[in-house]
């Protein structure tokens, strides 16, 4: 199959050594319950992914603490002189359907994207994507004579695959490409995330290293972004060849019940 995502014709700003993250955003009507604050209940019901919600008004969603420890992650990558010049962010949304919110660029030219939760989860489909694009964005890096680093693609969801998703299959590719060293994957669960799912999802690393799924503590976006923001920035400043140590903050992580 043929990659879409074509950038041939864009020229590179500068030639720093380039890390690309890829943020795969879940923002299907799950993301809109209301976890935290004072509301109100209407006395209506609806039902979301098969489960019933109860329609109230007032108070602040998952949505609302996704965006706001976005924003401070976007905030972060731009006052940091390293990260803003080597560091690539585009954002991939899933619910129904997948779309490419941000392309691969630096932080200097990135618009904050525009998230809304509604309709379902197309997971599988969305992985896919995610990984086409890396695949697209690392042969301009070698077209146009920029190194980079490992990319990173980054899994945010609350829900389960819609039905006919090929989660086994994307599970496969995501094993083949990690163990290949073609990028590393990150699964992040949010809420009642499907754990069964999430762990199919983990990559196959060569020489021991491990990724986990893991599981975000409550809403604490914000403490993960601040992680994230500050492991980029340990990736990026690294040497080539040498170990890397993510950021030692993980009290945004909340262990899984079995």
């Amino acid at each position: 199959m043929a990659n879409k995502h074509y950038y041939a014709a864009e020229s590179a700003e500068n030639y720093e050594q380039k890390c690309l993250c890829v943020l795969l955003l879940d923002t299907s009507g799950s993301m809109s319950e209301i976890v935290d604050g004072n509301i109100q209940s209407t006395g209506k019901k609806t039902k979301i992914d098969g489960k019933e919600y109860e329609i109230v008004t007032g108070g602040k969603t998952k949505m609302d603490y996704l965006k706001e420890g976005l924003l401070a992650f976007y905030e972060d990558i731009a006052n940091d002189p390293t990260s803003s010049q080597r560091l690539e962010i585009s954002v991939v949304a899933f619910n129904s359907n997948v779309n490419v919110l941000q392309e691969p660029t630096l932080i200097t030219n990135a618009e904050f994207p525009t998230l809304k939760a509604f309709g379902g989860t197309a997971m599988a489909d969305a992985i896919n994507e995610a990984i086409d694009l890396v695949d697209a964005r690392k042969q301009w890096y070698k077209e146009t004579g920029q190194p980079y680093y490992r990319p990173w693609i980054i899994l945010l969801t609350d829900g389960e695959p819609d039905y006919g998703q090929d989660i086994p299959g994307v599970s496969a590719r995501i094993k083949h490409d990690t163990f290949e060293k073609k990028y590393v994957f990150l699964p992040i669960g949010v809420g009642e995330a499907d754990k069964e799912v999430l762990e199919q999802l983990e990559g196959n690393y060569p020489n021991g290293m491990k990724l986990p799924a893991m599981k975000l503590n409550q809403t604490k976006f914000s403490t993960f972004f601040k992680w994230l923001s500050a492991s980029m920035g340990a990736v990026v400043q690294a040497e080539e060849g040498k170990a890397i140590k993510l950021d030692d903050d993980i009290s945004w992580m909340e262990n899984f019940v079995i």
